[in-house]
C-alpha cells in the first residue's frame, strides 16, 4: 500500500505540472515571452514558446507582442495566437505624437503605476555569451523588494541601493560558469546609472526624452492598430550622435498608461572608447545593439511590473590582440505582486559587488523553472 500510494503521489505531481506552448496561429512557429495571467500567479514562455501550467488551470489569460490577446477556459498543451494584423494594406496609418505621449506619463508616472513599498516573487535570469558562446548562465528563484517601483538618479548616484531596490535570492536553480582564459571580462569603478536603472520603467522613458530632446534629433510615432481601448503604437528616434532607436509600444488610452514598451538600440555608429579595468587592465570599448522591454498588467486595480529584459548583442572588447564580441541578457519575470512595508528584506544581495558570487545552489526537482534547448544543453556540459 505505501508503494501504491507513493506512486499516486508521483503521478499526481506529474499530471499536475504539465508544459504547455504558445505557437504562432499561421505558422505553427514557437511564440518566446508570451504572457499567462493565471488566478494566482504570472509566468512567462521561454525561448522554445515553452512554460509550466497546472493542467486544472483554467480561465486563463495569454498575450504576446505583435498577437491578439486571448483568454481560454481551460489548459490546452497547445495554444495558437493570432497576429494582430495580416496585411500592411489594411492598417491606416495614423501619425502620434510620441514626445508628448512619453512627457505625459513620465510626468504623472507615480500617479498611474502602483509607486508605494512592494514586495514580488520573481524569476530572475542572467546570461552571457563571449564570441557566440555561452559561459554564464545564472536563474534563481527571488523576492524583489521596490520601495517605490522606480528609479531615483540621487539614490542610483550615491550608490543607496538598498533604498531603491533588495533582492533575496531564496532558491538559485542553476548557475554555472565555463571557466576558460578564452573569455574577457572587465569591470570599470565608471558610474553607471543603466545597471539598477534598467530594472524600472521610468528610468528608460526618461533615457527617451532626453534622447528626443537631443539637438537635431529626429523622432515619429505611427498608430498601427486599436482594440478594446489599448493602442499599438510604433516608434523612431534618431539622435545627431549616431544612436538609432525602433520601438513598440502599447497604450491604454482610458488609464493613459504605457503597457508595454520595446526599444532597440543601434549604436555602432557610437566610436571606440578607450576604457581601464579595475584590476589595471586597458581596452577598447565597441557599442552594439540593445533591446528593452517592459510588460504591466493591471492587479487589483493597479499598474504593476510583469516583466523587465535587458538584451545586448555585439558590443566588443578589444584587448591586447584578442577581439571578444558580447552578448548579454538578464530578464527578471514578476510572478506574484504584494503590497508590502519600508523595512525591506533581510537577508538581501549586497549590490555593491557581484550579486552571484558566493550563492548557494539549492537542487531543487520541482522547479517550474523551463530550460531552453540551448540553456539546457549548456547545464549538461561537463
Amino acid at each position: 500500500m505505501k508503494h501504491i500510494s507513493f506512486l499516486f503521489v508521483l503521478l499526481s505531481a506529474f499530471f499536475s505540472a504539465q508544459k504547455l506552448q504558445v505557437v504562432d496561429a499561421e505558422n505553427g512557429k514557437p511564440i518566446a515571452n508570451a504572457r499567462i495571467i493565471l488566478s494566482d500567479q504570472l509566468v512567462y514562455t521561454n525561448e522554445d514558446g515553452f512554460a509550466s501550467v497546472s493542467n486544472d488551470s483554467k480561465n486563463f489569460e495569454i498575450s504576446a507582442s505583435g498577437f491578439k490577446k486571448e483568454k481560454f477556459k481551460n489548459f490546452n498543451s497547445v495554444i495558437k495566437l493570432k497576429p494582430a494584423f495580416k496585411e500592411i494594406e489594411e492598417v491606416k496609418i495614423i501619425a502620434v505624437d510620441i514626445k508628448k505621449l512619453f512627457e505625459d506619463v513620465f510626468k504623472n508616472y507615480h500617479k498611474r503605476y502602483y509607486d508605494e513599498p512592494s514586495v514580488y516573487d520573481v524569476v530572475m535570469k542572467q546570461k552571457f555569451f563571449d564570441n557566440k558562446k555561452l559561459y554564464f548562465m545564472a536563474i534563481s528563484e527571488a523576492k524583489f523588494w521596490s520601495k517605490s517601483n522606480m528609479y531615483n538618479f540621487r539614490d542610483g548616484f550615491d550608490k543607496k541601493y538598498d533604498d531603491i531596490l533588495q533582492l533575496q535570492l531564496n532558491n538559485v536553480k542553476y548557475l554555472k560558469r565555463n571557466n576558460t582564459d578564452s573569455v574577457f571580462f572587465a569591470q570599470t569603478d565608471e558610474v553607471n546609472h543603466d545597471n539598477m536603472g534598467i530594472y524600472f520603467f521610468n528610468y528608460e522613458l526618461n533615457r527617451n526624452i532626453r534622447n528626443i530632446k537631443f539637438h537635431n534629433s529626429k523622432y515619429s510615432g505611427t498608430l498601427i492598430s486599436e482594440e478594446d481601448g489599448e493602442q499599438f503604437i510604433s516608434f523612431k528616434i534618431k539622435t545627431e550622435r549616431g544612436t538609432n532607436i525602433e520601438g513598440n509600444i502599447k497604450y491604454n488610452k482610458a488609464d493613459k498608461v504605457i503597457t508595454f514598451f520595446e526599444a532597440n538600440y543601434s549604436m555602432d555608429d557610437l566610436p571606440t572608447e578607450k576604457k581601464v579595468s579595475t584590476d589595471g587592465r586597458e581596452f577598447n570599448y565597441k557599442y552594439g545593439q540593445a533591446t528593452l522591454t517592459y510588460d504591466f498588467y493591471k492587479k487589483d486595480g493597479v499598474y504593476v511590473p510583469a516583466l523587465s529584459k535587458f538584451e545586448s548583442d555585439n558590443y566588443v572588447m578589444f584587448y591586447k590582440d584578442e577581439t571578444h564580441v558580447k552578448r548579454s541578457i538578464r530578464e527578471v519575470v514578476y510572478n506574484t505582486f504584494a503590497k508590502s512595508d519600508k523595512k525591506g528584506l533581510d537577508p538581501k544581495v549586497d549590490f555593491n559587488k557581484n550579486i552571484w558570487l558566493n550563492i548557494p545552489v539549492k537542487d531543487d526537482k520541482e522547479s517550474t523553472v523551463l530550460l531552453s534547448e540551448e540553456e539546457q544543453e549548456f547545464i549538461n556540459k561537463k
